[in-house]
């Protein structure tokens, strides 16, 4: 009976129901239709704060971490010099973001000449000798072009310098392409050194790392080293169970 009078409110006044009848016509409809409030309460699916931590990070780019791989002529740093360097940019979490310049820069005949047996064969062997004889791109364009890029993504002064061995290659870089590593934090992220204490502390983990192919070219090498510190990441990096934490802190306390 009351819905009848709402329908006739509607007919004596067009369709402009809500505005005389709403607030009746709505109690009226609850108490026919009424659902227990809690089949629609919205209960929000909170991330673990690890989550949230992780992924904070991974979106910070002053985590970044920006990966170089150098071939040169030898390891001399007063004689040798790089022919070729790749550079790519990782988040915290070992996400390739971006992949920057490979570039193979021209050295001239008589050094390429001195260089030594093992890098004449490997350098010959990959084609890097002769790409570099007919290469026109110049140690200063080299330079320009990678810090424009790392400044493109990476915010000044934060970010690591990250490789295999990585420490030989920024006696290089620091002699040779000193605005680039000027915009790198001091610091530096060496595969090598994970994969030394790994060999040392878990060496059985350490027998499933991935091969590396070692093809001694600088993009394929970074590929190589991101991939390497992955599985170390995965495999040796791990977050402790709360069980885990207890027997830390009670041998801790026993020390």
């Amino acid at each position: 009976m009351a819905i009848g009078h709402v329908r006739r409110g509607c007919r004596n006044h067009g369709s402009s129901m809500v505005p005389i009848f709403g607030r009746f016509a709505v109690r009226v409809i609850g108490c026919m239709f009424q659902v227990p409030a809690s089949r629609y309460t919205f209960k929000p699916q909170v991330p673990s704060s690890r989550f949230c931590r992780s992924r904070s990070m991974a979106n910070n780019p002053g985590d970044r971490m920006v990966w170089v791989d150098l071939e040169m002529t030898g390891l001399n740093i007063e004689v040798d010099q790089i022919i070729e360097m790749a550079c790519l940019i990782t988040d915290s979490e070992l996400n390739v973001l971006h992949e920057g310049p490979n570039l193979i820069i021209h050295q001239p005949d008589d050094l390429l000449d001195g260089m030594s047996n093992w890098c004449k064969e490997h350098h010959g062997e990959s084609g890097l000798t002769q790409a570099v004889r007919e290469s026109n791109i110049t140690l200063q364009h080299a330079e320009y072009s990678f810090l424009s890029f790392i400044r493109q993504h990476t915010p000044p002064g934060l970010c690591p310098l990250a490789g295999n061995s990585v420490h030989a290659d920024k006696k290089f870089l620091d002699k040779h392409m000193p605005q680039f590593m000027r915009h790198l934090h001091y610091r530096i992220i060496d595969v090598s050194t994970v994969k030394e204490l790994c060999r040392r502390w878990y060496p059985k983990e350490y027998e499933q790392a991935p091969k590396k192919k070692s093809s001694h070219r600088a993009l394929d090498d970074i590929k190589e080293s991101v991939k390497e510190l992955q599985f170390y990441k995965e495999m040796i990096f791990k977050t402790k169970t709360e069980e885990d934490k207890r027997k830390l802190l009670e041998n801790g306390s026993k020390g």
